[in-house]
């Protein structure tokens, strides 16, 4: 046997093992990537549907009868700030997540006062356009909210995917960073304040 032919077959060996290890790496790396992107992208959906019911709720309830205006131009300017704020799904940051998360607490915030504001109109109330988008924008909310947590989901997968030994050796090469979660609104661990005005 020559001499060059066995360091050859050894080359060729720990070759086909690299290759096997950071191809692994990239691809399952790749599939975890893109598994968040979906999840943010199921986030973003469920925040549009939101937006959505938003403009038909906004809609029934001017055509009820002297209603408070100032509320709805909230509602409507909340919604409209809400609605620009564009998140790449590519190249998620932290402060792209918190201006995205920013812009739709004060569409909730502003949503929240409009159906609080409309229990003193019972014309509104007793409409049945207003209940039903009332009960839709409610499954709405629980629909985020599981996005939310699907995509934090993800995103943990992902990151220690790329952490744990050897991954995170190749990770770097390939260009995998950690991802950015969806954090709870700042004072969100707090239990709100609720007042019953019976005069």
């Amino acid at each position: 046997m020559k001499k060059w032919l066995i360091p050859l077959i050894v080359l060729v060996v720990l070759g086909i093992i690299v290759y096997s290890m950071t191809a692994g790496v990239n691809n399952t790396g790749v599939e975890l990537e893109e598994k968040a992107k979906e999840a943010w992208s199921n986030v973003e959906s469920s925040y549009q549907r939101r937006n959505d019911l938003i403009g038909n709720l906004v809609k029934t309830v001017q055509g009820a009868a002297d209603f408070e205006r100032g509320t709805l131009t909230d509602v409507i300017e909340a919604r409209a700030k809400a609605t620009s704020v564009n998140v790449d799904a590519s190249n998620l940051s932290a402060s792209q997540i918190q201006q995205f998360q920013q812009a739709q607490t004060g569409l909730s915030s502003a949503l929240s006062k409009l159906l609080v504001s409309v229990e003193r109109y019972p014309d509104i109330k007793a409409n049945q356009n207003f209940l039903q988008l009332q009960a839709q924008i409610e499954g709405t909310e629980n629909r985020i909210n599981v996005a939310r947590d699907r995509y934090n989901a993800a995103v943990t997968d992902f990151n220690t995917f790329i952490r744990k030994f050897p991954n995170n050796i190749f990770a770097g090469m390939f260009g995998f960073e950690r991802m950015e979660r969806y954090q709870a609104d700042a004072g969100a661990e707090e239990a709100p304040d609720v007042e019953f005005d019976f005069q």
